[in-house]
């Protein structure tokens, strides 16, 4: 069955009710060849050979190329265009003209290393299987690591283990440090906000490390298309990158649907479940043998929509239901690689799998994919999609929408979607927080002294200021050691931007720990009351203990989640900038932010019906950050009350849609962003609305806001205009974490107030 016969045939199905607002097709992509300035020697060319690659693409010439003339490069280009050989080629080559060479690859999963291990053995089976290599990472067993550290002259692992395990021993890896001459970051563009910066933080001291031993690599870094791959791979390693960005690989032909799920009511409020729709679609592509990953974006989800599939197939294709599983974080490697195995042998059917399939592990030759809501940029959108009809292969791809307005956005204007430019991956190396916590770190791993300034930049005075005061770092001899922890790596995750964890205990099993989280985000996730996923299991959180950083959970079926409700305060520090439009003006600088969490609601897994909303007497959460905030003149204000409508409500709309939409130009998510509205700040004595980053000291997420507010009146009034509702719903103005109750919003004073600050009425 072609593509096309396969969307009509899913017109006809009973469940069927139009929810196919778009068909966009994608041509067919011829490839686009290059040559290499100089021949690759010849015992890797007759491997390359043997590999089936007779020739290279040109943008796989041009980064090579590049390579060779010691630059470092950034590739970025679409799934599947070959990005592999980009650094293997270089490497291997060094290793075969010196033996003693070694190449660092980093990946962000210790999945995809393991994936990428195979495309080294398959690369290196013939006349090059003396060169060693191994992964290195929490799986590999004590007893092989000296062996690994001693031979391999590729080393694959991750930033966590790079952190925690081997910049902290780096005397045991002298030898490996003093000859790298390539250190790979792969997937580079998933290392962005609060991780992306925490991991430029550890390149920072890894080029530290290596200096020590004399050495200075290169660094080959690829990424799926983003708008600012030069920028990032600065900010990321410290750096100037060539930006090799012409995608030479062929693409097969492929049809882009967009699936809107009916409305349930008459008030055209709320739409049917999209992991419904997504449970239909996926056992429908089992019946007719269209092999697929569906996406979602939490694992809970994932085995939901793959229970609900297996229901369905057991009515009419019993046989089949075992042919679909889940895939997600939390399984064994073992049941993992199970997975990947039968997935790519084509024993299974499908499978529902949250992002770690996203990235560049290969699963063999796809169907199609369902991506379950707008993964949050267009860059993972297209790293989704691009997992089926990998090469040549004509392919399907299914974006079901969302409740919410970004989603709603999409389904509305397609060509949005398919004709915007790609967003800008943002991160903050130089953020004070987060170097307060590499600072010692680096400090272990060997004395700081004044060059490390230029290193580390802007934010270290301030941040070596602050831990001498503590006593974390003392001064002595024209440098400063580490005073503090003995083993400072071991208390910062590079995942959360507080050192301290709350531990999840499951008393059904006598207090067994089953996880830890930062301490920063417990009172939203582990909050008495809080249903908690932990490998698709649920857990009710009974109690929470802050002072000792403990949280008491037991295993129960349930057919509901939680969502926490938060009401916050922002006082202005400073302001940094100033914008002057027509109409108002903006400002961006440092504010201070307390949250409070004041209670949670409880919605039906699928139809999302809220079953209830309860209140809870938390402790408030403060700290210092980055906040993007307006004016709304008086003026304005006069013409919402001469139409008698609700100004309060008019701003709190405005923030709740701002905030949805913001993820549509800087590579983020909703829940990275807080807000706030007020006729009248105390601060100023104005109605303002605020956004801001929700981690402490900011990772730039309303900096690249303030830089486009004007867009983002723009797509936010034409969100809440085009919306069917009448007065306001989650796919415009209502906000899922709102501690009001969405309350008051007015969605026709949103209007009033948007179109008076662009200057339209």
């Amino acid at each position: 069955m072609t593509v096309s016969a396969f969307i009509e045939h899913l017109k006809a199905q009973p469940f069927y009710k139009g929810q196919i607002t778009h068909v966009h097709h994608l041509p067919a992509r011829r490839a686009w060849y290059g040559e290499l300035e100089k021949p690759l020697p010849e015992q890797l060319q007759a491997a390359l050979n043997e590999s089936g690659v007779e020739r290279l693409y040109v943008h796989q010439a041009q980064a090579i190329n590049a390579v060779r003339q010691g630059e470092n490069v950034i590739v970025a280009t679409s799934t599947a265009s070959g990005k592999t050989l980009i650094y293997n080629l270089p490497v291997l080559e060094s290793i075969l003209a010196d033996w003693r060479a070694r190449a660092l690859y980093l990946f962000p999963t210790k999945a995809l290393a393991q994936d990428q291990l195979r495309a080294l053995g398959e690369l290196t089976h013939g006349a090059l299987r003396r060169i060693r290599y191994a992964t290195y990472d929490g799986d590999t067993p004590k007893e092989d690591r000296p062996r690994r550290r001693k031979e391999c002259a590729i080393i694959l692992t991750n930033p966590d283990m790079l952190h925690l395990g081997i910049l902290p021993n780096h005397t045991l890896w002298s030898h490996f440090f003093r000859n790298l001459h390539y250190v790979v970051i792969d997937e580079a563009h998933t290392y962005r906000g609060v991780f992306g910066s925490q991991v430029a933080c550890v390149l920072r001291r890894l080029r530290r490390v290596c200096r020590s031993y004399g050495a200075h690599p290169q660094f080959i870094l690829c990424s799926a298309t983003i708008a600012n791959p030069g920028e990032h791979a600065a900010r990321l390693t410290g750096l100037p990158a060539t930006v090799i960005d012409e995608d030479g690989s062929p693409q097969g032909a492929r049809q882009f649907v967009l699936w809107n799920p009916p409305f349930v009511d008459r008030a055209r409020t709320m739409r049917r479940s999209a992991n419904s729709e997504a449970a239909y679609l996926l056992a429908e592509m089992a019946r007719q043998g269209v092999r697929n990953i569906t996406f979602t974006r939490a694992r809970r989800v994932a085995e939901l929509i793959l229970l609900y599939a297996r229901r369905e197939l057991e009515k009419d294709a019993p046989d089949l239901a075992e042919r679909i599983r889940s895939y997600r974080a939390g399984y064994l490697p073992e049941e993992r690689r199970e997975i990947e195995r039968q997935l790519f042998h084509g024993e299974l059917l499908g499978v529902t799998a949250t992002n770690a399939l996203e990235l560049g592990i290969d699963v063999g030759s796809l169907d199609a994919t369902v991506l379950v809501g707008y993964p949050g940029t267009i860059a993972s959108l297209w790293q989704q999609a691009g997992r089926a009809g990998r090469g040549v292969r004509e392919a399907l791809s299914i974006l079901i929408g969302l409740n919410g307005p970004l989603d709603q956005h999409f389904m509305r204007h397609p060509e949005d979607l398919f004709g915007r430019p790609h967003e800008h991956a943002l991160i903050d190396p130089g953020n004070v927080h987060l170097l307060e916590m590499h600072l010692p770190c680096a400090a272990h791993e060997m004395p700081l002294d004044s060059r490390d300034e230029a290193l580390f930049g802007p934010g270290f005075e301030e941040a070596m200021v602050k831990l001498e005061e503590r006593g974390v770092l003392e001064y002595r001899y024209d440098r400063w050691f580490n005073v503090g922890s003995r083993y400072p790596a071991q208390e910062v995750s590079l995942r959360s931007t507080s050192g301290s964890s709350v531990l999840l205990v499951d008393e059904s099993r006598g207090g067994q720990v089953i996880e830890e989280i930062e301490s920063a985000s417990a009172l939203a996730r582990v909050h008495p009351g809080a249903i908690y996923l932990h490998q698709g299991e649920s857990y009710l959180v009974r109690n929470l203990d802050l002072n000792r950083g403990i949280a008491y959970l037991r295993p129960v079926e349930v057919n509901y989640y939680t969502q926490p409700r938060e009401i916050n305060d922002v006082r202005v520090v400073r302001s940094l900038r100033g914008r002057a439009f027509p109409t108002t003006n903006a400002y961006f600088g440092p504010v201070h932010v307390t949250q409070q969490v004041i209670g949670y609601t409880r919605r039906q897994q699928f139809t999302e019906t809220v079953l209830s909303v309860e209140d809870l007497d938390l402790p408030p959460e403060s700290f210092n950050t980055m906040a993007l905030w307006f004016d709304v003149p008086n003026q304005i204000a006069q013409r919402v009350s001469d139409e008698r409508l609700d100004f309060a409500g008019g701003l709190h709309a405005v923030e709740h849609a701002a905030i949805a939409m913001l993820p549509l130009f800087a590579m983020c998510d909703r829940m990275d962003i807080g807000g706030l509205s007020t006729p009248a700040h105390p601060d100023t004595g104005r109605a303002q609305i605020f956004i801001y980053d929700a981690f402490p000291g900011g990772i730039g997420i309303a900096e690249k806001g303030f830089e486009l507010l004007g867009e983002l009146w723009r797509t936010t009034l034409q969100t809440i205009e085009e919306c069917p509702c009448e007065a306001g719903c989650p796919s415009c103005i209502q906000s899922p974490k709102c501690g009001n109750n969405n309350e008051p919003l007015d969605k026709a004073a949103a209007v009033v107030i948007l179109r008076a600050l662009l200057g339209n009425d």
